[in-house]
Parts: C-alpha cells; structure tokens; sequence
C-alpha cells in the first residue's frame, strides 16, 4: 500500500498525476489512499480536481478539516464513493468517513479517516471512539485484509496515542495535516505502520505548502494581506509505503517516501 500525504495547489495535483501511475507499476501498488483535502487552490477539494487524482492511480481520496471548502464537494461527495470525510465531522455533513474498498486479488481494504482534537480551529466529536468503531466491524484477518487509519490533527502526541490505540486493529495509522514529514516510521509493538505525518505533495520552497511571501508578512508584523496561495515550485511527493500480511493484516515493512521537488529522495 501507499498513503501520499496532503496535496497542495496545482503543483502537488501535477506531480501525482504525472508520477502517480509510474510508481503503481514500478513498486507494484495494490493499494493507494491520497490525503486531498488541500488539492484545489490549497483549501479543499473539487470534482473537477477528484477526478485528476482517482484517475492518476488513487483508490481513495480522504479529507480534513478543509473537506467542504469547495462547496461542490458537498454533493459530489454523495457520489463519488472513493471519497471519504472525517468519521468524526458534522453529524449532518454528506459522505463517509469510513469505507471497506476492494484490492487486487479480491482483498478488502477499510480505510478511515478522523480528524483531532487538540490545537484545532473548531471542536470535534472524539476521534478515539469513532475509530474504535470503524476498526471493530471490521477486524482485520477477518472482514478486512488491511485496514488503513489517517488521523488529521495538529499534535503529535494525539497522532501517536491514535497509532498505539490503533496497534494491533490497523495495519497503517498515518498522520496528515501539518504537511511536514516526519522521521518516525515504524512498525509499532502490536503490528501496526505508524508515521506521525506523512508530509505534503507540495513545493517545499514555502511555508506548509503556501508562498512564502504572505505567511511571512503575518508572522512578522501580525497583519494579513493577502489570501494564502500555494507555492508553484516542483513538488514533492512525500508520503508511507507499507506491505501487510494477508492473513493477519499486519504490517511486515514499513518506509517513508519522498519522490521529486526539493527533498532528498526516499523509496521503498
């Protein structure tokens, strides 16, 4: 399986769609779950934009807190089943947040999406309980042969509590939204691939993604100007490779990956 982590602007869009399908056949990819919740213009996700990705190589495309940004998205996502929302947002908002979706060879793969609590703009419901259910219905070595959890949150320390809670009942917990990669993968004690942020599919001559130039001006004199607007620079894809036992749906290796743009490269 391969998670990419968060698309930003047009050119995180271009280096998945232009490299996307290469990598599906070099490394032989069953599975492949895209975080898209930055994708149009660096807030949210449009049809238009979906489709580019899913027809690219992607099985699944999760959101974030930016999920509705595109006003679109609202019914397409009723649509579209290969789009997930966070389990935890709005009781009323459309779509899903978690799906079982078929794999090569017939394997069932659940993926699952939440987003945290701590440092975010806006209260959610617990993250903790709703995966907690996802993963229950679908235990892996039984309902599923994989299942796959991206938690979408500012702390670290909430991500690392959501892969040990995990450990065991997912074979992959990935963390997005901070769009900075870290250097934590692992296979935890339990079985389960964690990485506490998969980083961006973006220009990494910015700040997270954006032009350097506004960010800038509001850290240093506290004063916005200018909407945000992502860097045009060559992106890098960032994101976790992992492969998983089909018996047990436990992970067996687990690395990171960096492909393009500014930083050093990192395959499986």
């Amino acid at each position: 399986m391969l998670f990419l982590g968060d698309v930003v602007g047009r050119s995180g869009r271009a280096a998945v769609v232009s490299r996307l399908p290469g990598l599906r056949e070099d490394w032989a990819l069953d599975f492949v779950v895209v975080n898209a919740e930055n994708a149009t213009s660096g807030a949210g996700l449009s049809p238009d934009h979906a489709k580019a990705l899913l027809a690219a190589g992607a099985d699944c495309l999760t959101l974030g807190d930016h999920a509705f940004d595109q006003k679109d998205m609202l019914s397409f996502i009723e649509t579209e089943p290969r789009i997930l929302r966070p389990l935890n947002f709005a009781r009323t908002a459309p779509g899903k947040g978690a799906r079982v979706y078929s794999a090569a060879g017939g394997r069932k793969v659940l993926v699952a999406q939440a987003l945290g609590q701590v440092f975010m703009k806006r209260p959610f419901d617990d993250p903790f309980s709703a995966i907690d259910a996802a993963l229950r219905a679908h235990p892996l070595g039984g309902a599923v042969q994989a299942a796959l959890v991206d938690i979408h949150c500012e702390a670290t320390s909430e991500k690392m509590g959501m892969g040990h809670w995990c450990d065991g009942r997912a074979s992959v917990v990935v963390g997005t939204h901070t769009h900075v990669p870290t250097a934590d993968a692992q296979i935890l004690p339990g079985g389960t691939a964690y990485q506490s942020d998969a980083g961006m599919c973006g220009d990494y001559n910015s700040i997270i993604g954006m032009d350097k130039l506004e960010p800038m001006r509001r850290f240093v004199t506290g004063m916005g100007k200018e909407r945000l607007t992502p860097a045009k620079g060559e992106a890098t894809l960032s994101g976790l490779y992992a492969e998983t036992d089909d018996r047990t749906g436990l992970a067996t290796k687990v690395r990171m990956i960096r492909v393009g743009g500014r930083l050093d490269e990192a395959r499986p």
